[in-house]
C-alpha cells in the first residue's frame, strides 16, 4: 500500500511519513502540506522567527511596565482574541442588567475623580455576569470563575471596572493567557467538556505552571459554584492607582461586597441544576429585579500609600496575589443597586464592550504585566467580535459624556460628523475639539507620572517567585467543610484526567507545596502514593489564617430574598399555611405552595387552595428551604407521592432547611430524617423561628456526613 510523503520542512521523527491512510485520491493528498506537526520543532512566531522566551512580556526592568513594541506577545494575544466571531472567546454565557451607582462621602482626598465626589449625584451602571469556559450555550452553576464587569456611564467618560469573583488570576504576564485559555478550552479533538476545566489539558497545564497554584485552589472551593449571582464578591483583581487633585497617588484594590451576603451551592446540587435549569443564575437575577428585590453591593479599596509599596511579605503587582483584609481593611465608598433588567438581551448584555483602559480622570494603572496586556488586548478583541473600530457608538456603549475624537468612518459608524477638519490641531473649524489642561476645573486626564529607569528586559521579578504561600492561607482559612469540598473538587477533577502522569504531576508538585494534608487525602481518592514532603522550598506568611476568605463568615445574617417552598396536598392545614406565610414575608423571604400537580388543592375546611407551581415543576434545587404544614390527610397523601418523599430527602442531602408540623413528623420517620439544627418540628411561633434562623445560615454544615450517605 502507499505511503504518504513526509510532511515538507517537518522531521521525520514526527512519524508523518509511517502513516498509511489508504488513499491515493491527490485532492485529499494535497491537503496533507497543510497538517503540521509540532513534535521536535522549535516554538516560533507566525513569521518563522524561533521564540527564546514565551514567558515573560518585554518590560522597563522586571516589575516596570509593558513595551509595545514586543511584537511576540502582540501578535499572540492579537491572534487569540480573534480566534471566535462573533462569540466572545471567554465569559462568552452572561446575563446582565442596569443600575446605579452613588458614593456615600467626597472622597477627594483619595482621589479626583468626579462620580466619587457628590453624595446626591447618581451614576448610571450596566453590569455582565458571566462564566469563562463555555460558549454561550452551556449552564450557569458548573465549575468556574465567574466574571463581574461593571461600566460606569460617569460624566468625564466611562470607566469599566472588569474583574471576577475570585481576587487573584491563574498567570502573572499577559503573554500566558492564550496558553491558559487554550488549556482550559474544551480540547480540540472533541470539543468536550462544555463549561468545566475536568481535562486533561487544563490540569497538564496548571500542575506546569505553579504560579497557577492559588487561582487553581480558589477555583476548586465553594468560590466557584456560587449560590447566586447576588451571593458573589466581586474583586478588580489588579492593582490599581487612585490620584487626588494634587497628584498624590495611591495604590489600591477593588472590591465588591454584596448586601445579600456570600454563599455557594454543593457539589451535588449544582450538577443538578445544570441539568434541571440551565438558566439558574440568569433566571434568579432577573426574577429578583422584576419582584423589586434589587441585588446591592458596597464598592470597596483596600488602600495602600505609594510608600508602603514593598512592606508586604508578596508583590503588589502579582496578579496571582490577594491583599489580606486584616493587613488592609476595605473601605467602603459607595453602593451600587441594580434596578433595571434589560429591554433586549443582544443589544445591550451581548453588544456590550468591556475594556480595563477605560478609566477617567483620577484613576490610573499599575505596571502589574497581566493588567498591562489586557489594556491592549480588550480593544483589540472587541474589534474583532463587534465588527470594526465603531463599538463605542454602539447604545449600551456609549458615554454620557460627549465624544468629539476627530476618528471618523470605518464599520458602523453612526455619528454624522459635522465641520471640515478631522484631525488635530486645526484653523479650519476654529481648532476644535481642543485639549483641555491637566490641571483646569474638570481637566482633561493625564497619566500619573511615575520614574521609571531600567533596561528592557523579558525576565519575571524574584518578588514574583513564591507560588505557594497564599496558595496555603487560603486553604488554611477555610472551615473544615470547605476544606473537605476542596479536597472533594480535587479529587473529582483530577478523576476525570486520562493521564496518570498529570494527576501525579499534581499532587506531588503542587498540593504537596501546598499542603501535605491536602495531598495526601487527594491522592488516596485516585489510587496515587501519597508525598512525603513538597518539591519546593516553600515560605509560609506571617499571617497564618484570614477570616475574611471563608464564606462562612461573610453570610448576611438574616434571610432576605430567600426562597421556601411549601408542601402540600389535600387536606391541608391552611391556618398554618398563613401563619408560615407571614412569618417568611416579614423577614423578606418568599414562599411558593407546591402541591403533587398544578392543580389547586383541598385544605382541611373543605376550600380550594391555589397552588404556585407542582413539586416535580419546581424541585427542591429551585428553593433555599422546605416546609410541609398540618393536615394529617395531606400528610398521608405525600408519604405515598415519590416526587415529595425525593423532594424532602434532596432538601435534606443538601443541607438545607426543614421545616415541619407535628402532624407531618410521621412522613420524617418514614424517610428517617432526624431532627437537628436545621430541622425543626412543631406549629409554633418559637418552631417558625427556629426555621428562620436555619435558614439564615444557608446549609446545616453538621448534618454533611449523615447526608452523604443518601443516594443522590
Amino acid at each position: 500500500m502507499k505511503k504518504n510523503k513526509p510532511v515538507t520542512g517537518q522531521s521525520q521523527a514526527a512519524g508523518t511519513d509511517t502513516l498509511d491512510r489508504g488513499n491515493t485520491n491527490p485532492k485529499l493528498d494535497s491537503l496533507e502540506q497543510f497538517r503540521s506537526d509540532a513534535t521536535g520543532q522549535a516554538l516560533r512566531t507566525n513569521q518563522g522567527v524561533k521564540v527564546s522566551d514565551n514567558q515573560n512580556t518585554l518590560k522597563v526592568g522586571s516589575r516596570g511596565p509593558s513595551l509595545l513594541e514586543d511584537f511576540i506577545m502582540r501578535e499572540k494575544i492579537t491572534h487569540f482574541d480573534h480566534e471566535r466571531i462573533p462569540e466572545r472567546i471567554v465569559h462568552a454565557r452572561g446575563t446582565g442588567a442596569h443600575g446605579y451607582f452613588q458614593t456615600y462621602e467626597a472622597h477627594s482626598a483619595l482621589t479626583k475623580a468626579g462620580f466619587l465626589q457628590d453624595p446626591a449625584k447618581v451614576t448610571p451602571v450596566f453590569v455582565r455576569f458571566s462564566t469563562v469556559q463555555g460558549p454561550r450555550g452551556s449552564g450557569d452553576t458548573v465549575r468556574d470563575v465567574r466574571g463581574f464587569a461593571v461600566k460606569f456611564f460617569t460624566e468625564e467618560g466611562n470607566f469599566d471596572l472588569v474583574g471576577n469573583n475570585m481576587p487573584v488570576f491563574f498567570i502573572q504576564d499577559a503573554i500566558k493567557f492564550p496558553d491558559f485559555v487554550h488549556a482550559v478550552k474544551p480540547e480540540p479533538h472533541n470539543e468536550i467538556p462544555t463549561g468545566g476545566s475536568a481535562h486533561d489539558t487544563f490540569w497538564d497545564f496548571v500542575s506546569l505552571v505553579p504560579e497557577s497554584a492559588h487561582m487553581v485552589i480558589w477555583t476548586m472551593s465553594d468560590r466557584a459554584i456560587p449560590k447566586s449571582l447576588r451571593a458573589m464578591e466581586g474583586f478588580g483583581i489588579h492593582t490599581f492607582r487612585l490620584i487626588n487633585a494634587e497628584g498624590k497617588s495611591s495604590f489600591v484594590k477593588f472590591h465588591w461586597k454584596p448586601k445579600q451576603g456570600v454563599c455557594s451551592l454543593v457539589w451535588d446540587e449544582a450538577q443538578k441544576l445544570a441539568g434541571k435549569d440551565t438558566d439558574f443564575h440568569r433566571r434568579d437575577l432577573w426574577e429578583s429585579i422584576e419582584m423589586g428585590d434589587y441585588p446591592e453591593w458596597e464598592l470597596g479599596v483596600q488602600i495602600i500609600p505609594e510608600e508602603d509599596e514593598h512592606k508586604f511579605e508578596f508583590d503588589l503587582l502579582d496578579p496571582t496575589k490577594l491583599l489580606p483584609e486584616e493587613l488592609v481593611p476595605v473601605t467602603v465608598l459607595g453602593k451600587m443597586v441594580l434596578n433595571r433588567n434589560p429591554d433586549n438581551y443582544f443589544a445591550e448584555t451581548e453588544q456590550v464592550a468591556f475594556c480595563p483602559g477605560h478609566i477617567v480622570p483620577g484613576i490610573d494603572f499599575s505596571n502589574d504585566p497581566l493588567l498591562q496586556g489586557r489594556l491592549f488586548s480588550y480593544t483589540d478583541t472587541q474589534i474583532s467580535r463587534l465588527g470594526g473600530p465603531n463599538f463605542h457608538e454602539i447604545p449600551i456603549n456609549r458615554p454620557i459624556a460627549p465624544n468629539h475624537s476627530g476618528q471618523r468612518d470605518a464599520q458602523h459608524r453612526v455619528t454624522i460628523d459635522k465641520g471640515r477638519a478631522s484631525y488635530e490641531p486645526n484653523s479650519i473649524d476654529g481648532g476644535w475639539p481642543k485639549e483641555t489642561p491637566a490641571a483646569a476645573q474638570d481637566g482633561g486626564f493625564e497619566s500619573y507620572p511615575e520614574r521609571i529607569e531600567a533596561h528592557k528586559v523579558r525576565e519575571r521579578s524574584p518578588s514574583f517567585g513564591d507560588h505557594f504561600s497564599q496558595a496555603r492561607l487560603f486553604f488554611h482559612s477555610m472551615s473544615k467543610p470547605e476544606q473537605e469540598h476542596i479536597i472533594a473538587a480535587y479529587s473529582f477533577e483530577l478523576g476525570k484526567v486520562e493521564r496518570e502522569h498529570i494527576r501525579a504531576r499534581q499532587v506531588n508538585e503542587i498540593l504537596a507545596n501546598i499542603d501535605l494534608d491536602l495531598a495526601a487525602r487527594v491522592a488516596a481518592n485516585l489510587g496515587l502514593p501519597a508525598p512525603k514532603a513538597g518539591t519546593v522550598d516553600t515560605k509560609s506568611m506571617t499571617l497564618k489564617a484570614s477570616p475574611a476568605l471563608s464564606q462562612l463568615n461573610l453570610l448576611s445574617g438574616d434571610i432576605k430574598t430567600r426562597k421556601v417552598a411549601i408542601l402540600v396536598a389535600d387536606g391541608v392545614d391552611a391556618k398554618a399555611i398563613d401563619a408560615l406565610k407571614a412569618a417568611l414575608a416579614a423577614e423578606g423571604a418568599h414562599a411558593k405552595v407546591l402541591g403533587p400537580t398544578s392543580a389547586p388543592v383541598k385544605t382541611a375546611d373543605g376550600k380550594s387552595l391555589p397552588v404556585d407551581a407542582s413539586a416535580e415543576g419546581l424541585p427542591s434545587v429551585a428553593f433555599d428551604a422546605v416546609w410541609v404544614p398540618g393536615g394529617k390527610a395531606s400528610v398521608q397523601a405525600l408519604s405515598g407521592n415519590g416526587v415529595a418523599l425525593h423532594f424532602l430527602l434532596e432538601a435534606y442531602k443538601h443541607l438545607k432547611a426543614i421545616g415541619a408540623s407535628t402532624d407531618a413528623k410521621p412522613l420524617l420517620d418514614k424517610l428517617h430524617l432526624d431532627a437537628d439544627a436545621g430541622l425543626v418540628i412543631g406549629d409554633d411561633d418559637k418552631t417558625r423561628k427556629a426555621f428562620i434562623a436555619a435558614i439564615a445560615k444557608h446549609r446545616t454544615w453538621d448534618r454533611e456526613a449523615k447526608a452523604k450517605a443518601i443516594p443522590a
